[in-house]
């Protein structure tokens, strides 16, 4: 009888993609690799988030092979576009589920919500192990959100879709504790095989301000900056973080965003409606200009609409400690709250933008605080969310699956 090979990844977005539901998965399977495991990749084949235009479809990486599968890939900013694409994939992966027998154990992620289902069949098919990483929790994110009802059958197929993950998964990874909280309180599944691994950030080191030719210090003119990165999207509290965009127009202070999502126009087009000029707003960004617009920020924003706490976690967090930035959170209590709390910068509730523009004049005012709160950012990054002690964390989890490879 052939024999298995040990890991198989499978994800809609990966390497060489650069958003992070692309690059850590990438970095789980180098580690898993490194940790003498055979890792393979079934993922979508790059187009949003890359120009796709001569990726092979097949190819290793640092010993990993990866299979790219294409699809129909429709403009994802419409519900329309998302749910064709997520549909789309889903079904690539379904042609392939045979190979799944292949494997000892698979990996699968909760984007697109619908391929964790399929993937789970491999349990019951093949007796594959499975693990299933829980970045969204589908359909609490459309409700809360107001994007479906309750009994819409799109959330009826997501309840059922739980309950099979639930049944057939040996190990569900949550980003955070209040997320393991949700699930042990809302599926039916054992306390003991949910394992809290955050996300992380490759280590760029702290702020150094030492990059002379940054083009972004034209753009803010030396004002303190306010900056978010990332999603703006259904599930971000955007209105409050305008409240205090409008609050402290007229101060010395620059807001600087870029990212993507279906709030980012509506905040572009009140920006001009309002004649707001102490703000710019990029699409998102990524590499070096990245790197460039983290150097010169002075604290960043994080939000989750109210509600949504448990249900997913700001990935952009993560590089905003590692380069040792304070956090605003806009947001109900969490992981997050409790780094802020630890002196990691400030927090406000949902629809508090006065009391956010009040700790950001606070913060601008108190350079010796604000770097307090820089280093505090740094330490906690350190000990808790670089990337080798969150994915020694995975290896540690396929070892209890798995045994030593």
């Amino acid at each position: 009888m052939k024999k298995k090979k040990d890991i198989l990844f499978a994800c809609q977005f990966f390497y060489p993609e650069y958003i992070s539901s692309a690059q850590l998965p990438f970095d789980t399977a180098k580690a898993l690799k490194a940790a003498g495991y055979s890792v393979d990749v079934l993922c979508g084949y790059p187009r949003e988030y890359l120009d796709g235009s001569g990726i092979p479809v097949r190819e290793t990486v640092e010993g990993i092979h990866i299979q790219r599968l294409k699809y129909i890939q429709m403009d994802r900013s419409g519900f329309l576009g998302r749910i064709v694409n997520y549909f789309s994939f889903t079904f690539m992966v379904l042609l392939n589920l045979p190979r799944f027998k292949n494997y000892r154990a698979v990996v699968v992620y909760s984007n697109p919500p619908v391929l964790p289902w399929i993937v789970s069949w491999a349990k019951a098919l093949f007796g594959t192990k499975l693990v299933f990483v829980a970045y969204d929790l589908y359909p609490e994110v459309a409700t809360v959100t107001q994007t479906l009802g309750e009994g819409n059958p799109i959330c009826r197929l997501m309840n059922h879709i739980n309950r099979c993950i639930c049944r057939r998964a040996d190990r569900i990874v949550a980003l955070s504790s209040e997320m393991k909280t949700y699930i042990l309180n809302h599926r039916n599944y054992p306390e003991n095989a949910v394992k809290v691994i955050p996300n992380w950030y490759a280590d760029h080191g702290p702020i150094t301000g030492k990059r002379a030719d940054n083009p972004f210090r034209e753009v803010t003119k030396g004002r303190f900056t306010v900056s978010y990165f990332g999603n703006m999207g259904t599930m971000q509290d955007m209105q409050t973080i305008l409240q205090a965009v409008r609050e402290l127009k007229d101060e010395d202070v620059f807001f600087l965003f870029a990212g993507h999502g279906n709030k980012m126009e509506t905040l572009k087009q009140t920006v001009q409606a309002e004649g707001i000029e102490n703000i710019a707003v990029y699409p998102f960004l990524h590499g070096q200009d990245f790197q460039d617009a983290l150097e010169i920020s002075d604290c960043a924003l994080v939000t989750l609409v109210p509600g949504a706490t448990g249900l997913c976690v700001p990935s952009k967090t993560y590089s905003y400690m590692m380069q040792g930035i304070p956090l605003l959170a806009v947001m109900d209590e969490g992981d997050i709250v409790w780094d802020i709390e630890a002196g990691a910068g400030r927090w406000v509730r949902n629809g508090e933008g006065g009391l956010l523009a009040q700790y950001i004049r606070e913060m601008k005012a108190d350079p010796q605080s604000l770097q307090q709160m820089r280093l505090t950012c740094r330490r906690l990054y350190e000990t808790k969310y670089t990337e080798e002690i969150c994915t020694k964390q995975y290896i540690s989890l396929f070892r209890e699956l798995l045994g030593q490879a």
